[in-house]
């Protein structure tokens, strides 16, 4: 039987080497490889995670949202501890921007534009 799983997901960025470092230092994403000076490989538990050069146009999208509400594609970041992890966050220099509507559904962008949400799945 045919058997389709997830491979990996691709984040479109403006440099992804710069972005490595909000990825990394921030959320905590470890470096697996770097391919050709361009392509950033990451593990994020499970999940392979690549950065990869976005063009133009895709770059101007990916911030087409004032609110994690009216973007295009989300990511969705799980705690077990959701209260430690903003603060952990902010440490780093994280800014949220607002909620998904629950206060216990963080929203944030990487350097990009790209939106986040951080939440609990125990509390939902």
């Amino acid at each position: 039987m045919m058997e389709i799983k997830m491979g990996h997901i691709e984040v479109f960025v403006k440099d992804p080497m710069a972005s490595k470092e909000f990825y990394c230092s921030v959320l905590g994403f470890e470096l697996d490889t770097i391919q050709q000076d361009k392509f950033v490989w990451l593990r994020a538990g499970d999940y392979t995670i690549l950065l990869r050069p976005a063009a133009e146009s895709e770059a101007a999208n990916n911030s087409r949202g004032a609110e994690y509400s009216s973007a295009e594609k989300g990511f969705v970041l799980y705690t077990n501890d959701l209260e430690s992890a903003r603060k952990d966050l902010e440490n780093k220099g994280l800014v949220f921007k607002g909620t998904d509507g629950s206060e216990r559904c963080l929203t944030f962008t990487d350097p990009d534009g790209n939106w986040f949400q951080l939440v609990n799945p125990a509390e939902h």
